[in-house]
């Protein structure tokens, strides 16, 4: 192992070393480690992007439009497939192992009381004020109001994708609830971008955010969103907020076309043409996300055999998911995702007819034999699982996974 291999493990460990403070809602520690170390979220312009599912998808857009219209960018997004490092990406690709070991050194010693996601935000303004970006592509973590990220000051525009039920032991057990704390993002005078949001939820996006002083835009259809690079119904929607994104970013009509057909984002309805066939993978993990999936395998796989393997972390609504996708597969195998604690998947195999893993080898193994080379293998339920599966399919070199 080299010196760099070698400093980044240490890092990489003091920083795992706080996963046991959870999921810390709140901005105080935030705002007293980024006055510590010189305010580096003020050093760049960013974009700030909310919303229950296609944050992350939708950043991505942005972030490749951007490199597009010729800007330097930092992209900053949770949680990792494989590699922490892919949390925190320059100009597209994940920052570098000697770059990220001295920013996580910095973070690790200066602010030794954030938890891990606080820890893992305040590396990655640091790299964007040391790479000196041209603009910063910022995914919130959960909810938006009291999320580490909204330290930021007010950012050049800001976004909210869409509202479902998800972390409801955080955010509020009703979609208003949920609402109200994506909207804790707007901020007075940054434009803030609405995906397709209707009813109360949206009243109340509107509410807070004319009490704020942040206008509102409405993502609307684009013909270039048909372009896409990344599959599924919905991205189209997600395109539509990243196109309102980008026109209030002055980007050219070029930079839009092709930043949409350029930009990607692994493990959501991801197609894997591997020698022993077909796999896809799709980080839903809540009702609104597994939707999307189903609408999917309707539309591209109809008459393709399908089995799936699923699982999910034990604060989700796993059964509600399963209810709505195993009608759509032939085979089904259960296992557990890593991260925090999962949900059994001897559970999940006695509410829809399955087999019950140990192990994502071992489950992806049993599904491919069930529907043979010509066959389609999915995996989806959990962004951890997907990551794990996707690592092991792949060959690709790991860091633990962290559900934060």
């Amino acid at each position: 192992m080299s010196s760099t291999s070698k400093a980044l493990a240490a890092e990489l460990t003091e920083l795992y070393a706080r996963v046991p403070r959870g999921m810390r809602l709140g901005l105080e520690a935030m705002n007293a480690a980024v006055t510590k170390l010189g305010h580096p979220e003020r050093t760049f312009p960013a974009v700030h992007i909310a919303g229950t599912n296609g944050k992350g998808s939708t950043a991505a857009m942005v972030e490749a439009m951007a490199r597009a219209h010729g800007l330097s960018t930092g992209r900053y997004t949770s949680p990792h497939l494989a590699r922490f490092a892919e949390r925190i990406a320059l100009n597209g690709e994940p920052i570098t192992d000697a770059r990220l070991t001295e920013v996580l050194n910095e973070a690790n010693t200066q602010a030794p009381d954030l938890s891990f996601f606080e820890t893992a935000t305040l590396a990655a303004f640091l790299a964007f004020r040391l790479e000196k970006v041209d603009i910063a592509i910022i995914e919130v973590g959960i909810g938006g109001r009291l999320d580490a990220t909204n330290i930021l000051p007010p950012p050049r525009v800001t976004a909210i994708t869409r509202i479902a039920l998800d972390h409801v032991d955080r955010l509020g057990a009703t979609e208003v609830e949920i609402a109200r704390e994506k909207a804790g993002i707007a901020k007075h005078g940054s434009p803030l971008v609405v995906g397709p949001i209707t009813g109360p939820p949206l009243h109340a996006i509107e509410r807070i955010a004319e009490s704020v002083g942040a206008p509102i835009r409405h993502a609307l259809p684009d013909p270039r969103e048909v372009l896409t690079s990344l599959a599924g119904d919905h991205q189209r929607e997600n395109a539509r907020v990243a196109i309102a994104m980008a026109k209030e970013l002055a980007f050219s009509d070029l930079a839009i076309k092709t930043g949409l057909a350029q930009a990607r984002w692994p493990g959501r309805l991801e197609t894997l043409d591997l020698p022993e066939g077909r796999v896809l993978l799709d980080g839903a993990h809540n009702l609104d996300g597994v939707r999307a999936l189903v609408r999917h395998l309707r539309s591209a796989f109809s008459n393709v055999p399908c089995a799936l393997v699923f699982g999910t972390l034990a604060d989700k609504d796993g059964d509600a998911m399963l209810d709505d996708l195993a009608a759509h597969f032939s085979s089904r195998a259960y296992v557990a995702p890593k991260g925090r604690a999962a949900m059994d998947p001897a559970r999940y195999a006695t509410r829809h007819l399955g087999i019950a893993c140990n192990s994502i080898g071992d489950a992806l193994s049993r599904a491919r034999e069930s529907v043979g080379k010509d066959g389609l293998v999915v995996v989806a339920g959990s962004i951890y699982l997907v990551g794990e599966a996707r690592s092991r399919l792949l060959e690709l070199p790991v860091d633990p996974p962290v559900a934060l």
